[in-house]
């Protein structure tokens, strides 16, 4: 049992990384502020083995992505070459089109996953499924989320789990973590705080209400490789800042900050 590695999912600073130009000195900041680990995503048109090779030169390991599923769905051998260019074995999809959110859309989305799936493994790499809050919506009595892991077979589909969506859809991010150990190589830190409006909002991690030794116990008794901050809004503060402090609470808290020596790259 070890601790997650501190990742930033860039999706945070995805203002700031529409060109190359912009993803050169995004990630040097990065690097700077103590990062070793990326989730890419919110990129715009940028070449993605020049990424590469600036990652390289900065000391980051491109751990996971967010890609569209129609990507999947209608580009998957070009996506699969994308990953290797990158290093990275874990794709993921930031979500689903609203037509799969329904009983029959958990199998519709099993269904097209499986031999998808399949392909990826084939590469080393698997795939992984992050939620939002509105995958906790019950229809007779299971929530969305939880049949989808339920019927999901661990070597076809993995677990994102995102703690703040979790705790926005009325539910215990440490519960779910738990409940999806053992397929769960990643996991959005993102926290949850009141504003002055009294109204919730996303702060920095360990800034504000949720139970992070709770969370943190159970990503370590779930086998979880990468805790990759996000924060989907930053409320006027600078997003290169509020994951300089995110980072800084997370080390503070025991988690690790590079990877494991020998971390596999496949380029």
């Amino acid at each position: 049992m070890s601790m997650p590695v501190i990742g930033a999912q860039l999706f945070t600073l995805r203002d700031f990384t529409n060109t190359m130009e912009d993803v050169r000195n995004t990630l040097k900041k990065v690097a700077a502020i103590g990062y070793r680990a990326v989730q890419v995503s919110g990129f715009g048109p940028v070449d993605m083995e020049e990424v590469a090779r600036i990652c390289d030169g900065e000391g980051l390991a491109v751990v996971a992505t967010h890609v569209g599923w129609d990507r999947f769905l209608q580009d998957l051998d070009a996506l699969i070459e994308e990953h290797k260019t990158l290093g990275c074995e874990h794709p993921a999809i930031g979500g689903l089109p609203g037509e799969y959110r329904s009983k029959d859309g958990v199998r519709r989305f099993i269904d097209e996953l499986t031999p998808i799936a399949a392909r990826l493994d084939e590469e080393g790499m698997d795939f992984s499924y992050h939620n939002h809050h509105h995958e906790l919506i019950k229809y007779d009595g299971r929530t969305w989320l939880g049949m989808l892991y339920e019927q999901a077979p661990p070597e076809v589909l993995k677990a994102e789990i995102d703690t703040y969506w979790i705790q926005a859809g009325g539910g215990d991010p440490a519960l779910w973590i738990n409940r999806c150990a053992g397929r769960e190589p990643l996991v959005h830190f993102k926290d949850m705080g009141m504003g002055t409006d009294g109204e919730p909002r996303m702060t920095e991690v360990g800034e504000g209400n949720l139970n992070w030794d709770a969370i943190i116990q159970a990503c370590c008794d779930g086998g979880v490789e990468q805790a990759l901050v996000e924060q989907d809004h930053c409320y006027g503060r600078d997003p290169f800042e509020a994951l300089a402090i995110s980072f800084r609470n997370l080390k503070a808290m025991g988690l690790r900050t590079e990877p494991e020596s020998g971390t596999s790259r496949t380029r």
